[in-house]
C-alpha cells in the first residue's frame, strides 16, 4: 500500500515512477539540446526598408571643389 508522501511524489511526476521519471527527464534534455529553433536569431533584426525609405541621407555631391586636392603623409 501507498503511503500519502509516495501518492503526492507520483502526482507531481505525472502518474510516473522511478525509471519511467528519470527516462522522461532524459528524453526532455535531448529534445531541447536538439531542438533547432532559436528565438534570438528571429528578433530585432534591424529598421526595414521603411525606416530606411524615411531616414535616407541626401546623396552629397562627391566632385572634389576645384583648388583642392588630397595629399596623404
Amino acid at each position: 500500500m501507498a503511503t500519502a508522501k509516495e501518492a503526492k511524489t507520483v502526482a507531481q511526476s505525472g502518474g510516473r515512477t522511478g525509471l519511467a521519471s528519470e527516462l522522461a527527464d532524459i528524453l526532455r534534455l535531448v529534445k531541447s539540446v536538439l531542438d533547432p529553433y532559436r528565438p534570438e536569431l528571429h528578433y530585432m533584426r534591424g529598421p526595414g526598408p521603411k525606416w530606411h525609405a524615411k531616414h535616407r541621407r541626401v546623396a552629397a555631391d562627391t566632385r572634389p571643389a576645384p583648388g583642392l586636392f588630397h595629399v596623404e603623409a
